[in-house]
């Protein structure tokens, strides 16, 4: 996404916009226009198009030739804000009246295989179809209401629909700043992770539908160690190692939670809930309708067909299988 920098909202617009593949600006200066002038209308601009906020610093960096196209100069943006910086390649006419922004598309890839590449999967709890040609990751937070209407659509009523053909995990990101207890529980839910999936999932069910009983806790403190009884009596349900499991709540490690929240920041997560399916991004507690077209699709693509759905008549998979 464009400006990953900038809040949901602007980000949604400007992600749109970016999938254009040309963006005409026009600046109504002249040639013989000083490069003083020439870099103001150009912010201007940026600025009011892709509608960047005030404290983002934008600076128009020096021209120099096009290799692609020779009828016109290359420049860089750079937008530097919330302690992120990020360049931007533009293209300016030779009478500095026309600014262009282009999308190189490859067509020789699969973006949404690329995107799924990008995510380190290896020993996250799974829910479903261990071989299954379509997997479903989601970037969640435990405190996040939102989050739990995700997870209350996903599990049990997709699951019931998809389990034996889609593979679900969850991967963490949570929204520090706002969500106090979150990161916490993204760690005592990782220290069941390393001993049994099944209790991962259980703790990720209650507090998914729960989460007013750990906000109704008076301060941080009592929070944490409600989080850190339920967890226990989750290790105890479950017959885990409690010496190992008393150690690893003490010792709150948030590496494995950062890494996932900085790989979230990489694939353009901004916000919670965000579920991929096969890469091909779902942003927020979307409908289920929402949810079945895109796994529905990505089974399509593999070959595989989907679920029949109240009301439809089966429908044959559209490609071979591999």
């Amino acid at each position: 996404m464009i400006f990953d920098f900038l809040d949901r909202r602007l980000r949604v617009t400007i992600f749109r916009r970016s999938l254009l593949s040309l963006v005409l600006i026009c600046l109504g200066c002249s040639a013989q226009s000083t490069a003083p002038d020439i870099s103001r209308r150009i912010e201007q601009q940026v600025r009011s198009y892709y509608s960047v906020p005030q404290r983002v610093k934008i600076t128009v960096g020096p021209l120099h030739p096009s290799a692609d196209f020779p009828s016109y100069s290359a420049l860089t943006v750079t937008m530097e804000g919330d302690g992120r910086k990020q360049d931007f390649e533009f293209l300016l006419s030779k009478d500095s009246k026309t600014l262009l922004r282009m999308t190189r598309l490859d067509l020789s890839k699969d973006p949404y295989a690329e995107v799924m590449k990008k995510m380190d999967l290896t020993g996250r709890p799974t829910r479903g179809n261990k071989n299954a040609k379509v997997v479903a990751v989601n970037y969640d937070d435990f405190q996040c209401p939102y989050c739990s209407r995700m997870h209350q659509t996903l599990f049990p009523e997709v699951f019931k629909e998809y389990g034996d053909k889609v593979l679900f995990i969850y991967k963490d990101y949570p929204l520090a700043e706002i969500h106090p207890w979150a990161v916490h529980a993204a760690v005592n839910a990782n220290c069941l992770a390393t001993q049994n999936s099944d209790a991962y999932w259980d703790l990720a069910d209650y507090l998914h539908a729960n989460q007013a009983a750990i906000n109704g806790e008076k301060g941080a403190a009592a929070q944490f160690a409600a989080l850190d009884r339920i967890t226990t009596q989750q290790g105890q349900k479950h017959n885990l190692d409690l010496t190992k499991l008393q150690a690893c709540l003490k010792a709150q490690d948030e590496g494995p939670v950062r890494a996932s929240m900085k790989e979230g920041d990489a694939l353009g997560v901004n916000a919670t809930p965000t579920l991929f399916v096969n890469g091909q991004q779902l942003d927020g507690a979307v409908p289920i309708d929402e949810i079945r077209a895109a796994l529905d699709r990505a089974l399509q693509d593999a070959g595989i067909a989907p679920p029949q759905h109240a009301g439809e008549t089966p429908a044959a998979p559209e490609h071979a299988s591999h």
